[in-house]
């Protein structure tokens, strides 16, 4: 898990709110009040992990993000954002960032979603970077579904959702796993999250996203996977 973490936001009480946060939880914080100072930062401290809001001077989240991953870069990200829209929340996953919460936002959340992504970068077993089935070529580093030759973009959950049942294919695997492995939530959330995770990647692999063959509901339990 991330031991230094950079909150990178131009609003100083929502800096100092999570500086205090996280060193209760035992993190190394640094802080940057613009993207620019941000990106240096970056650079000069090497962090494990960025918080990184959307709107700010100087450089906006958006674009410290791509310019941190056109230097190769690979610190994982979670953007900050005011505007709870798919167009926004795509910019900030298109730009390189792992995943998003929105504003206002609980630390609880927060915390839950910083450590589900970095399990995603932990060492361990090996994961699954490929797969394909049928037409359907799916590339988990990329985060890309082709399918009939026209390429879809998944979403970070998305993409690791997909991976987890993929990985367990023939299996049933539970809400609560899911959660755990792909949220990394210690308490229950509102649980149509996976259903609406499910429908998305549905309309992106399957011919028929209403009759699906590949992802498919195992009632009472969740959800498994079938090539």
């Amino acid at each position: 898990m991330p031991e230094k973490i950079l909150i990178c936001d131009d609003e100083p009480d929502v800096v100092a709110g999570l500086e205090h946060t996280l060193a209760e939880q035992g993190y190394q914080v640094l802080s940057a009040l613009n993207g620019k100072e941000g990106l240096q930062k970056v650079l000069e401290e090497a962090p494990d992990f960025i918080v990184l809001d959307v709107m700010m001077p100087e450089m906006n989240g958006f674009e410290v993000c791509k310019e941190l991953r056109r230097r190769g870069v690979k610190t994982p990200v979670i953007m900050l954002t005011a505007k709870d829209t798919e167009e926004e929340k795509v910019r900030g996953l298109e730009a390189g960032a792992d995943d998003y919460v929105t504003k206002p936002f609980g630390i609880r959340e927060l915390m839950a979603r910083i450590t589900a992504v970095g399990r995603r970068y932990e060492g361990g077993e090996e994961k699954i970077r490929q797969y394909s089935f049928d037409d359907v070529a799916v590339d988990f580093d990329h985060r890309t579904v082709t399918r009939g030759g026209e390429t879809a973009r998944l979403s970070s959950c998305e993409a690791e959702l997909l991976r987890l049942l993929v990985s367990r294919r023939g299996e049933a695997v539970s809400r609560q796993t899911v959660l755990t492995e792909v949220w990394g939530y210690e308490y229950p959330p509102d649980t149509r999250t996976i259903d609406n995770h499910v429908v998305r990647i549905r309309q992106k692999i399957e011919d028929d996203p209403r009759q699906p063959e590949h992802v498919l509901t195992v009632h009472g339990v969740g959800y498994k996977f079938v090539d």
